[in-house]
């Protein structure tokens, strides 16, 4: 047993210095509020300035000369200096909340950048304004990147456009280009709705991850008994990254992936095919309500495309969802199979380390009490971490309990507390205001989740 007095000296140094880490960031984001109220006033200073009658070619001439004259100042392009004047504009006039929490040091630059991006969109002052104020609540508790996919479900919910007129108008902007880089390479981008991106994506990934297991089988195989196939792909040092290109290239050009994964080791028959998770509410498949469906962990998808995906799957889940708080409370199916997996499955969506969004798919299912101290194999005592975090509980001083609502309360070496919450929670909307309905269609004076009473169903 380690002798816990042993530590009390480098935990209190640690503890030192994840405090002046946080106040520095604190000062950090006032900062960075203070600068683009500044940026904003610079802007009221040249709107002034473009009331005097000109030619219209010549009206932007003060924009433009306030943004030399700071660029020239701080040593900074002028150009970059003009953006950095419109996105000053856009959060301190649209965004005013996210701006003040800012300002408090509430949340980061880049937490602001993710709210903007989303909300922007939203023409509607009032829409835009219980959005912001969602959005902020959950910033204040979630990393950047965890924060994205939340905030873009909560702007798909409160637009006032329907989410399948806005995928309609955006999917017609689909196209392939190439850019050339250097040293004889480009880029090949595609730009194309959400699901099938990502659709083309996890298919390279699991052709990549079939290569590298070959890769690692003839490699462990004995030198005599290896063929001459096997060698050269024990003798393959590409990374991941390169193996995907090559995957890709390959399937566009030839039809077919790399010799490598069509070999013996591998047969052809065994189909590789994408994998996407999509969450239909009940109602919104029944065609009795407009809530959008959601590509899970990513962005929500017009219901044509989720309804059309449902109808192909081999199975799907019905979740069954808390009314108000939209934490799982069960799932069933009507195929036999694992059900508390996939019950687990739908609540975490990703590695329930504060911050983490490593797939579910990728992570081991963690007993957050040990079975060795009778932790029961239940949903309340269970919880999806990938293998680094997984290996962190057991072998450091971190410490977690979970409570009936699938919240992980970790605590650090240092004794502070992160709550770490079910996914699926954090697009709960707040009440709007009398009078103010979501994309949904329901009135939020009679209920504040646009999901409510619904079940999730993910496919």
């Amino acid at each position: 047993m380690t002798n816990t007095a042993l530590l009390r000296p480098a935990t209190f140094g640690v503890d030192a210095v994840v405090e002046e880490l946080v106040e520095i960031r604190r000062g950090m984001a006032a900062l960075q509020a203070r600068e683009a109220a500044v940026l904003a006033r610079a802007v009221v200073v040249v709107r002034a300035q473009e009331d005097v009658p000109g030619p219209s070619e010549v009206r932007d001439i003060p924009l433009r000369s306030m943004a030399a004259q700071l660029g020239a100042a701080l040593r900074v392009s002028d150009r970059t200096v003009q953006r950095q004047l419109s996105d000053a504009v856009v959060l301190t006039e649209r965004f005013p909340a996210a701006w003040a929490a800012l300002a408090a040091g509430d949340v980061s630059g880049a937490h602001v950048r993710v709210i903007v991006e989303a909300g922007l969109p939203i023409d509607d002052d009032e829409a835009r304004a219980v959005f912001e104020e969602a959005a902020v609540e959950v910033a204040r508790r979630e990393t950047p990147g965890r924060l994205r996919p939340a905030v873009r479900m909560l702007a798909a919910r409160l637009h006032p456009v329907p989410l399948a007129e806005r995928h309609a108008v955006a999917a017609r902007g689909r196209c392939v280009w190439v850019r050339d880089l250097d040293h004889g390479m480009a880029e090949l981008i595609a730009t194309l709705p959400a699901h099938l991106a990502h659709g083309i994506r996890d298919r390279l990934d699991r052709y990549a991850r079939r290569v590298i297991d070959a890769r690692r089988g003839a490699g462990s195989a004995e030198a005599g008994a290896a063929t001459l196939l096997d060698t050269s792909i024990a003798q393959d040092c590409r990374r991941i990254d390169e193996i995907r290109a090559d995957v890709f290239a390959d399937l566009l050009l030839t039809g077919h992936a790399t010799p490598e994964v069509s070999n013996a080791s591998i047969p052809e028959t065994e189909a590789i095919v994408a994998h996407v998770q999509i969450t239909v509410p009940a109602l919104t498949a029944l065609g009795a309500d407009t809530t959008p469906a959601e590509l899970t962990g990513h962005a929500p998808i017009d219901t044509a495309t989720a309804l059309r995906l449902a109808g192909t799957a081999t199975g799907w889940d019905r979740v069954l969802t808390h009314p108000v708080t939209g934490t799982v409370l069960a799932v069933d199916r009507y195929r036999p199979s694992d059900q508390l997996k996939r019950t687990l499955q739908v609540r975490d969506e990703h590695c329930r380390f504060p911050g983490c969004r490593i797939p579910t798919r990728r992570c081991d299912i963690d007993h957050t009490t040990a079975r060795q101290h009778d932790g029961p194999t239940e949903i309340t005592n269970l919880a999806h971490l990938c293998r680094r975090h997984h290996t962190l509980k057991h072998h450091s001083a971190w410490r977690v309990r979970q409570t009936p609502d699938g919240v992980l309360h970790w605590t650090s070496p240092t004794g502070r507390q992160h709550p770490d919450r079910p996914a699926r929670t954090l697009t709960f909307v707040p009440d709007p205001g009398p009078g103010l309905t979501t994309d949904a269609g329901l009135s939020t004076d009679r209920a504040r989740d646009p999901g409510a009473g619904a079940s999730d169903v993910p496919f």
